[in-house]
């Protein structure tokens, strides 16, 4: 919050006040509810981000619950009624994070009608970057030809979106940059094994990205709220390919680049809780109910555990988004692609509230309130 101080007291009994090398003038009658005028003049003067457009992409490639039936014991229905997945979206040969980055990115920019050389900074959140080193961040800057943009990744797994636009937004609101392109992609195709039946079920490859503005008006990202847990690492995991086990022909032979998942009711008990709290702060920061969202956008992990969620908060299914059905779960990518998709599909007007929310690996959780427009 700004620092303020009294100058001066002026002839006509006049408070003149010095904010931040900047003045206010307030009359002795407003003296006594100076801390909340002083809170709602300052708001006014900083700049917050606000989501200028929207642009997701999938791959043509698509794997069904049919399909996995013939890879593990499972059918189809079980699939279903157990997760709310039908199909999952898969790359091709060759493809990689920021081959799915682009056109998401490209229609986030032709949403918000701004060039690429506008753009001020970019973040990317993925679990599957092109390379360890340089980031998918840095790859993409430069196929988007956004030569002056601030560019860098962001690890946290499925709540991976959630802390990227928080960091984009708070660079905004501290004057950093004016825009930023903020995006959510991952590969787990790359990154599942196919024989195990408790996760190669569950994930699916997609990429979204929005676009945010400085701006001083309503409509913009109102609060964000970031957890994290380490004591939860284990819970969700690909062991090697760090500096603790590089890789070499005992981790490969072993599946250990592969995601594991040793107790899902863990995940479950502790993303329910978390995603629950997560909204709840947020409401309770901006002195709004549930009753005032207009949606929900969970991270699309599972039906079961956006239901509960929805259930714990009193969100009816009507305003709950979902759209696993036929992606599963894309990690970082799933709200950013479902937000285009509500956006795109009219399920959003100016002035609505979105509430984001989502729980990953790490573990980390969090969300956003952002008023549309």
């Amino acid at each position: 919050m700004a620092s303020a101080r009294r100058i001066e007291t002026l002839a006509d009994k006049t408070l003149d006040y010095g904010v931040d090398g900047m003045r206010m003038v307030l009359t002795p009658e407003h003296e006594s509810s100076f801390e909340e005028l002083l809170l709602d003049w300052y708001s006014r003067q900083t700049a917050y981000g606000r989501i200028a457009g929207t642009g997701s992409y999938v791959p043509e490639g698509r794997l069904t619950n049919q399909d996995l039936q013939k890879l593990v014991e499972t059918t189809p229905e079980w699939i279903q009624t157990r997760t709310g997945i039908g199909e999952r979206r898969v790359v091709g040969e060759g493809q990689a994070a920021s081959d799915l980055a682009l056109p998401a990115a490209r229609r986030a920019l032709e949403s918000a009608r701004v060039g690429a050389e506008e753009i001020d900074l970019i973040v990317v959140a993925t679990v599957t970057p092109d390379t360890w080193m340089p980031s998918t961040a840095c790859w993409l800057q430069a196929r988007l030809k956004c030569r002056r943009a601030i560019a860098f990744d962001v690890n946290a797994a499925c709540s991976g979106f959630v802390y990227a636009l928080s960091i984009a937004d708070n660079f905004i609101r501290a004057g950093k940059v004016k825009s930023a392109l903020v995006v959510g992609v991952d590969v787990f195709s790359k990154i599942v094994n196919y024989q195990d039946r408790g996760t190669c079920l569950l994930f699916g490859d997609g990429a979204g990205a929005v676009v945010l503005e400085a701006t001083t008006g309503d409509s913009r990202v109102l609060s964000t709220h970031l957890y994290a847990d380490g004591s939860g690492a284990k819970a969700l995991e690909v062991p090697a390919g760090g500096s603790r086990l590089p890789a070499c022909h005992e981790t490969v032979e072993r599946g250990l680049h592969t995601v594991t998942m040793p107790s899902g009711q863990e995940i479950f008990r502790s993303a329910v809780r978390g995603m629950t709290e997560a909204v709840q702060a947020a409401l309770d920061e901006n002195k709004v109910t549930v009753a005032d969202l207009t949606l929900l956008i969970p991270h699309q992990a599972n039906i079961r555990i956006l239901e509960a969620v929805g259930e714990r908060l009193g969100v009816d299914r009507s305003r709950l988004f979902t759209n696993l059905e036929r992606y599963g779960n894309t990690s970082a990518a799933s709200i950013p692609l479902a937000l285009d998709e509500a956006s795109r599909g009219g399920r959003l007007a100016p002035g609505d509230l979105v509430m984001l929310t989502a729980f990953g690996a790490g573990f980390t959780w969090g969300s956003a309130l952002v008023r549309w427009g």
